[in-house]
């Protein structure tokens, strides 16, 4: 049991107190490319550069897993919209060559209690590589 990683001040743990951590992560490249019309004939494709990466994945909080599922989730919301990058680590290795930037988040609330308190909940996040130079 321990730290499984960290993105920027969101620990990925798991330990007898609490846990946080993720599931389903997907890391997509794609390219960019251009296709220039030609009279008569296919367009001509040009490769004009790398995509951002982009990785998505699943976090849960359950309040019998030490968590508080509405505070995670909306401290996810805040960094999203804050616009702040940072460094993804996984097993102490930086994911990627850059930081990276919450994109979206989706807030899936699957328990609610008789007095409109979350105790589970699921966040869907991605990431967006970021490149500031």
């Amino acid at each position: 049991m321990g730290q499984i990683g960290s993105f920027g001040e969101i620990v990925f743990e798991v330990s007898l107190e609490k846990i946080r951590t993720f599931s389903d992560l997907k890391r997509s490249a794609s390219s960019r490319w251009n296709a220039h019309e030609r009279f008569g004939q296919k367009p001509r494709s040009e490769f004009l550069g790398p995509n951002l990466d982009e990785i998505s994945f699943v976090m849960r909080f359950d309040v019998s897993h030490g968590m508080d599922p509405k505070k995670e989730m909306d401290r996810l919301l805040a960094w999203c919209r804050s616009g702040r990058a940072e460094t993804l680590i996984i097993g102490g290795i930086p994911i990627g060559m850059d930081k990276w930037v919450i994109k979206s988040v989706t807030q899936n609330w699957k328990v609610v209690d008789g007095s409109g308190r979350l105790l589970i909940g699921e966040a869907d996040v991605t990431l967006e590589e970021y490149m500031r130079r």
